[in-house]
């Protein structure tokens, strides 16, 4: 009568993942939506790259392994690289024993990052964003000693 339109929310197709406290995974996850971890994961995680997945690490949680994520927030543990394609915030009590890549990154004082923090460019494809691997770091790393190697400075005597 009042031509009122039903405005329908769209259903969240992002599914909702919890590793409680008391809960140990031991091998690598691939996810898509939310991934909260609060317990312990032994291994490495991935989500799809141009997907909106999101990971917590909560305050009590540790990861043991490599993080490809798009977004991540981090209040936890992580021994081993974080890779985020667009955004990563690293709360007061996160601790990160390893190298982060990010596009964007938050660290609210009292956070700990014991590794090196590298920019990913935004000219970037979300693919060679997370697509940095310590193979290719290290290759990098050793071309680029070799390169700057001048044989003619060695003193030949």
């Amino acid at each position: 009568m009042f031509n009122k339109k039903v405005i329908e929310k769209p259903i969240d197709s992002h599914a909702h993942t919890l590793v409680s406290r008391s809960t140990e995974i031991v091998g690598d996850i691939h996810f898509s939506g939310e991934l909260i971890i609060e317990g312990k994961v032994k291994g490495s995680i991935y989500a799809e790259d141009d997907s909106k997945a999101l990971i917590r690490v909560a305050e009590g949680g540790c990861v043991d392994g490599e993080i490809c994520v798009p977004t991540a927030i981090v209040n936890g543990l992580v021994q081993g690289d974080v890779r985020c394609a667009n955004h990563i915030e690293l709360a007061s009590k996160a601790v990160v024993v390893g190298n982060v890549y990010y596009n964007l990154i938050e660290m609210v004082m009292g956070s700990e990052v014991n590794g090196n923090l590298m920019h990913l460019s935004s000219q970037l494809s979300d693919a060679q964003k997370l697509g940095l691997d310590r193979q290719g770091l290290n290759k990098q790393a050793l071309s680029f000693e070799t390169s700057s190697f001048d044989s003619s400075s060695v003193d030949n005597k």
